[in-house]
C-alpha cells in the first residue's frame, strides 16, 4: 500500500532552522504548523509570531496539540532538549505520525527519545543534519535513521528533502554527525583561540600564512570570518550540541577532553555575545561582517580593559 503523502507538517521548535523550514514549505502549499516555548515568553515572541503569520504557519497551543494536527512532526530544538521534546510530543502522536528528530544529539538521547514517540504510537525516525541549513536550506544533507527511515525518505523526497538512508539501525546517523562536529565545531573553537591569542601578539598575519602555506585550498582569511560570525551568533546552540557530542563520546568509552573544551569555548563566546562585546548580532551587518578582526580586538578589549 502506497504511503500517504505528507500534506500537513508541524514544527517544534521555531528557531532558524524551524522558519527556513516553514518557509519553503509553505512556498509548495503545504500546510504548516509550530510551536516553540518563546511563542509564551514576552520578550521573545513577537518576531517569531510575526514571521509565523507572514508566511501563513499556524501557531499551536502545545507540542501535543500541534502532533494531534499533522502528518509529521519535525522537531529541530536546542539539543538540551530533545528528550523534553520528545516526550511534550509523543501523546499526540498516537495515531501513528511521523516524528523527525532534527536535533542534534547523541545516540543516546535520539534512543530514548524514540521509546518516547513509538511507545505512544508515533513513528519516531532519526535525522542527522550534516552541514550548516541556511545555504541549502530545505535541501540541507540529512542522514535518515530507524527502522522506518526508508519509507519516511520515500515521503520527504518530493518535499525536495535531500534525506539519505544511514541505516535501519537508531544511532548510526546521529554518530555520524556527532563525530563529525568533534572536528568541525572543534575548528571552530580552536581558530577563535589560536587567532585571539595571535592577534594579541601580533603574529595573526604569520599564523594564517602558514596554515595557507600547509593547507592551500582553504581560504583562511574567509574561514577565519565566518567561524567567528558563526559562534557569536549561535554559540548557545553550538555548544548545547557540542555536550551531546562529549556524551557520545563516553558513551563508545572515551573521556571527552577535546569536546569537553569546545563546549566550554562555545559557550564562554556566547556569553560574551550576550553582554554586548561583539558587533550586535541583530545589527544589519553582522552577517556579511568579514572582520574577524574587528571582533578580535572587542573580545581583547574586554580581557584587557584600558586603565
Amino acid at each position: 500500500m502506497t504511503a500517504r503523502p505528507l500534506r500537513r507538517i508541524g514544527l517544534v521548535g521555531y528557531g532558524e532552522v524551524g522558519r527556513i523550514l516553514a518557509e519553503d514549505l509553505r512556498a509548495q502549499g503545504v500546510a504548516v504548523s509550530a510551536f516553540d516555548l518563546k511563542f509564551a515568553k514576552a520578550d521573545e515572541a513577537a518576531p517569531l509570531r510575526a514571521h509565523a503569520e507572514a508566511h501563513g504557519v499556524a501557531v499551536a497551543a502545545s507540542a501535543r496539540a500541534l502532533a494531534e494536527g499533522v502528518d509529521l512532526v519535525v522537531c529541530a530544538v536546542t539539543a538540551s532538549q530533545t528528550l523534553a521534546a520528545a516526550e511534550a510530543s509523543a501523546p499526540g502522536c498516537a495515531g501513528g505520525t511521523w516524528f523527525l528528530d532534527f536535533n542534534s544529539a547523541s545516540p543516546g538521547a535520539k534512543a530514548r527519545a524514540a521509546a518516547r514517540v513509538n511507545e505512544a504510537g508515533g513513528r519516531y525516525v532519526e535525522g542527522a543534519v550534516m552541514t550548516s541549513v541556511p545555504p541549502y536550506r530545505l535541501r540541507v544533507p540529512m542522514l535518515l535513521g530507524g527502522p522506518d527511515a526508508d519509507a519516511l525518505a520515500a515521503l520527504l523526497d518530493p518535499l525536495g528533502f535531500a534525506a539519505r538512508v544511514a541505516s535501519d539501525r537508531l544511532g548510526v546517523a546521529s554518530a555520524t554527525k556527532m563525530c563529525r562536529s568533534v572536528i568541525i565545531k572543534g575548528m571552530e573553537a580552536m581558530m577563535i583561540e589560536s587567532l585571539v591569542t595571535a592577534r594579541h601578539y601580533g603574529v595573526e598575519d604569520s599564523v594564517l600564512a602558514s596554515l595557507a602555506e600547509t593547507f592551500p585550498q582553504i581560504d583562511w582569511e574567509k574561514q577565519a570570518a565566518y567561524f567567528f560570525q558563526r559562534v557569536i551568533e549561535h554559540g548557545r546552540r553550538r555548544s548545547e550540541e557540542v555536550r551531546e557530542v562529549a556524551e557520545t563520546v563516553r558513551e563508545a568509552g572515551l573521556v571527552p577532553w577535546s569536546a569537553d573544551g569546545t563546549a566550554d569555548r562555545q559557550a564562554w563566546v556566547a556569553n560574551l555575545a550576550d553582554d554586548g562585546v561583539f558587533t550586535p548580532r541583530d545589527s544589519p551587518g553582522f552577517a556579511r561582517s568579514a572582520d574577524w578582526r574587528t571582533e578580535a580586538d572587542r573580545l581583547l578589549a574586554r580581557l584587557h580593559p584600558s586603565p
